[in-house]
């Protein structure tokens, strides 16, 4: 009988599991975007650089070691000043963590981005830092590709109002906004002027053609202090679309508000799970006093509310599966003729009729094969169905 192979032979022969063949003994800044290069071409969604440890690349979901022995202090500098800057371990130290995007130009045609958030940590009892870096495609994808429901891109350009897309973080936010862009974009009348403000910029649209709009992109702080500020710089600018990063505190919600009101498209993020609980969440920013009317005025314009979780796919890569529900005026009259204390329960009542709930796609997706039961479960079971 043969011999069992040590585990980490096996595991060596894993073609995910190889190190980047042109690891130098120490880390320059000319060997930076040559590693990341490298990385991309491994298929990772997602690069972590990390003191006193390998680089790992995350491929479906799995990490794998990029590197073949940790990193140190001078090799953490370098990265660091290569992708951030000679201030980055300055801001750390002041308690700050650091969102910014990095772009590689292997050629004149060619451009490769991350979007990067580089976080102080302790590592084995010193300071040192961990840099995320999520590989972002070249172009948003289109919604077919993200396999949306013919529904939710029905419902994803009203002429005006407030379309809120939802889910924890690294659900696929940002990239089905991306490619709800995209969509209004390449309609054949376009969209008129679109004015992102992003935390940082992830897709760019230089490659989409649509001669009948226009996409102006900010990135907060960097052009802008935060997101309040950037809705109301949009509304001196006469856009037809807004987007909104996120909308994470009070005045921030009450600006996109206030711009779908006054007849524009208007799109955002929160970090909420379930179309019943973002609406509880965005009305908890409030005082006490001042809920009901701001109640009214969510209603008034809420148009389209999604929430997507991004889970295991059957044979490799991640699927999106999302809770929606639309809000017609029927729906926004019913919630208005009664105290909004009740909406949580009557919006995850209306939801089959209205949309679909998250029990309802899971199991649409498990049966079509696409996930497994454990993930089917726990989908099932993640917003009370």
């Amino acid at each position: 009988m043969a011999a069992r192979k040590p585990v980490s032979l096996v595991k060596a022969e894993d073609s995910h599991a190889k190190t980047w063949p042109d690891e130098p003994h120490r880390f320059a800044a000319e060997h930076v975007d040559t590693f990341l290069l490298w990385c991309v071409k491994q298929n990772s969604s997602d690069v972590t650089i990390q003191s006193e440890r390998p680089v790992y690349n995350e491929i479906s979901g799995h990490l794998y070691p990029g590197t073949y022995r940790p990193l140190d202090a001078a090799d953490m500098s370098v990265f660091l000043e290569k992708i951030y800057g000679p201030e980055a371990w300055a801001r750390l130290a002041s308690a700050k963590d650091l969102d910014v995007s990095y772009e590689i130009r292997p050629d004149r045609y060619t451009r490769i981005r991350f979007r990067v958030n580089i976080t102080a940590i302790l590592s084995k009892g010193r300071d040192g830092a961990q840099i995320t870096m999520r590989v972002l495609p070249s172009e948003p994808p289109t919604m077919e590709e993200l396999g949306i429901e013919e529904e939710i891109k029905e419902c994803w350009s009203p002429r005006q109002g407030l379309i809120i897309v939802t889910g924890p973080t690294g659900s696929g936010k940002t990239t089905l906004l991306a490619a709800g862009n995209r969509m209004i974009l390449e309609r054949p009348r376009g969209c008129g002027k679109m004015l992102t403000y992003e935390a940082p910029i992830e897709y760019v649209y230089d490659n989409i053609h649509s001669p009948r709009s226009l996409v102006s992109q900010s990135e907060i702080p960097r052009h802008l202090p935060d997101f309040a500020h950037g809705v109301r710089n949009a509304l001196r600018r006469k856009p037809e679309v807004i987007l909104v990063g996120e909308s994470r505190d009070r005045e921030t919600i009450n600006a996109s508000i206030e711009a779908a009101q006054t007849g524009h498209t208007v799109y955002t993020t929160v970090h909420t799970l379930g179309v019943a609980n973002t609406i509880q969440r965005l009305l908890s920013t409030y005082e006490m006093e001042e809920r009901e009317e701001r109640a009214l005025a969510l209603i008034e314009t809420l148009r389209l509310v999604v929430t997507q979780a991004l889970v295991e796919r059957i044979g490799g890569g991640r699927c999106g599966v999302r809770e929606w529900m639309k809000f017609p005026d029927e729906v926004r009259e019913k919630l208005m003729d009664m105290h909004f204390t009740k909406w949580q329960n009557e919006i995850q009542r209306m939801i089959p009729q209205y949309g679909q709930n998250m029990g309802r796609s899971a199991e649409i997706a498990f049966e079509g094969g696409l996930i497994d039961r454990h993930n089917y479960l726990a989908l099932s079971s993640s917003t009370g169905q």
